[in-house]
């Protein structure tokens, strides 16, 4: 396991839309959570639909299938990262989803796309996510690495990019692809003999619809076992102003051991509003 030099990363984010992250945790860690995983993956169907690939197999809820998955959620470096892109623009980041990926021999490539078209709003002036994948086995051309468009970030009129100018970064257990949410990318095509299993950990603006709706994946009675700072990822926490809330308060009030029948709506208002309020109630007291 390595420092992660945050900075670098950012910049090369900035630059490319995509940065490698050499063994950000150790191969012990990454080879327990794929035992942890080894029954869903062989439990879990093919996927259906071109999008995600016959030849694929996708599943989430992390968080409950594996203990080991949090440090990968709850990386330092990795949320820093997270909290620098997307950071300026909410309140709070949260969860987007976390899933595991096996794609078997004979796959093709998947579709060139960008992560933030799941969400409607206008490119180009924020980021909606940040991705983060951990290679569970090597990622490489042969067997379907990720293929990226460097600077597609910044070009949202190329829909279809030319396959030939896809990098597809080498990557081992360890080590962390990051790479933004308006980022051309996808998986490759597997022609080896063997399957190639990742793992994808995404973050999104807290003020965002996630991928996969965490508040059903972690329901109260699972969640009031996270770490507390856990709980506010996945979306027990409020984002200001007033958004997300359960009868006015933090939902995480759900988390308690006793939860009232009736209960206060209370203000949750960011410190710029809180200020413009109290101006507005000074003059009218005048």
């Amino acid at each position: 396991m390595t420092v992660v030099d945050v900075c670098a990363t950012c910049d090369r984010l900035s630059e490319a839309g995509y940065a490698v992250i050499r063994q950000a945790l150790g191969p012990n860690t990454i080879g327990k959570l794929e035992n942890d995983l080894e029954c869903h993956f062989e439990g879990t169907p093919f996927c259906e639909g071109d999008f995600y690939g016959p030849s694929t197999k996708r599943f989430g809820s992390l968080l409950i299938r594996s203990p080991h998955t949090e440090a990968l959620v709850r990386h330092p470096a990795i949320l820093e990262i997270a909290n620098r892109v997307l950071g300026p623009h909410c309140d709070r980041f949260a969860l987007n989803l976390t899933q595991a990926v096996e794609i078997h021999p004979g796959a093709p490539a998947q579709f060139p796309h960008r992560d933030h078209d799941m969400w409607s709003g206008p490119k180009g002036e924020i980021e909606y996510l940040i991705n983060f994948i951990w290679p569970l086995t090597p990622f490489r051309f042969e067997n379907g690495g990720t293929r990226l468009w460097s600077g597609s970030h910044r070009n949202f009129d190329e829909e279809i990019a030319d396959k030939a100018d896809a990098v597809v970064p080498e990557l081992d257990p360890g080590d962390a692809l990051v790479f933004l949410g308006s980022t051309l990318h996808g998986g490759g095509a597997n022609s080896g003999d063997a399957t190639r299993r990742g793992i994808i950990i995404s973050y999104s603006l807290g003020w965002l619809k996630p991928f996969e709706l965490q508040w059903l994946v972690y329901p109260p009675h699972i969640a009031k076992r996270f770490d507390p700072e856990l709980a506010a990822l996945i979306g027990y926490a409020q984002h200001r102003p007033n958004l997300g809330n359960v009868e006015g308060q933090c939902p995480s009030i759900l988390l308690c051991d006793q939860v009232p029948n009736h209960i206060a709506a209370t203000d949750a208002l960011r410190p710029d509003q809180a200020e413009m309020l109290a101006d507005y109630l000074a003059e009218r007291r005048k």
